[in-house]
């Protein structure tokens, strides 16, 4: 794996995030802590650094904790629910066929000063993750012109909107588009990631279901990071041989081919416990 997608995979509370939300979410909303240090120990956390994850993971609000006898149970409040299907349906629809484009751009020039380097790094994510480029640090370009009005919100969340010129524009030729993408987007680099992604998991070939337990973790855990950096080009916008599709190819055919065994393996991690 490519050491910024690396760098990016978090600790261990991002790892049970995606264990919160490939399985607990599904199975109900609620999990033992005892099954929750067993997924953690499946994927090389130790007992310590779980315990600490799933306590923090309370403290921001998305868990909470009944006590049956000497056991605990967590289940996912309203706002944790809601932020690990949203997460679960941005995971699973990105990358999921053709974009498809009306030769539209979405342009913003966001003027913001460069002493207000924080709120400046701040936009460029925002926006980054609704697919924006940068042609300079105020000047940013989308082809996805339906999400204007999710730009729109953005800027007046961060009280940049009055500020803000919001236009629709076009490229005189098709070369002049491919001119544009590359200076807005590092699209070698993300076909990198790509490529570092679809070798790390296609060669994989778990060996129980508790190795497919942690393959389905990582999995799902390297792929949700592409959301945040992939633009989501329209198919004319990117090279042919795209790496990204072949990637999604992979994420989908071996999820399909551990996500049983995975399944089966965290249940009876549940069914172990017997409250006293």
């Amino acid at each position: 794996m490519n050491e910024v997608l690396r760098a990016q995979r978090g600790g261990a509370k991002a790892l049970l995030l995606t264990v919160l939300g490939e399985f607990v979410l599904p199975a109900g909303g609620s999990v033992w802590t005892s099954s929750l240090v067993a997924a953690a120990d499946a994927v090389g956390i130790a007992e310590k650094n779980a315990r600490q994850a799933v306590a923090r993971i309370g403290d921001r609000g998305l868990i909470e904790s009944s006590r049956h006898g000497r056991t605990v149970r967590w289940s996912l409040t309203a706002e944790g629910r809601r932020l690990l299907e949203s997460g679960t349906a941005r995971i699973y629809g990105f990358g999921n066929g053709a974009v498809h484009w009306h030769s539209e751009w979405l342009v913003a020039h966001c003027p913001v000063s460069e002493s207000q380097r924080t709120l400046r790094n701040q936009l460029r994510t925002q926006l980054g993750f609704l697919g924006f480029g940068e042609l300079s640090p105020s000047l940013l370009v989308s082809p996805h012109v339906e999400r204007e009005s999710q730009l729109r919100d953005v800027l007046r969340e961060m009280d940049l909107l009055s500020d803000s010129t919001i236009m629709r524009s076009t490229t005189g030729t098709p070369d002049e588009s491919s001119a544009l993408v590359k200076r807005a987007w590092s699209l070698d680099q993300l076909a990198d990631f790509y490529v570092d992604f679809s070798r790390s998991h296609e060669a994989q070939e778990p060996a129980n279901a508790r190795a497919k337990f942690r393959a389905v973790v990582e999995l799902v855990h390297d792929w949700r990071r592409f959301p945040f950096i992939d633009p989501e080009l329209p198919t004319e916008l990117l090279p042919d041989q795209w790496a990204g599709a072949l990637a999604a190819k992979v994420f989908h055919a071996r999820h399909m081919a551990w996500s049983d065994g995975a399944q089966r393996w965290f249940a009876d991690q549940e069914a172990l416990v017997t409250p006293r």
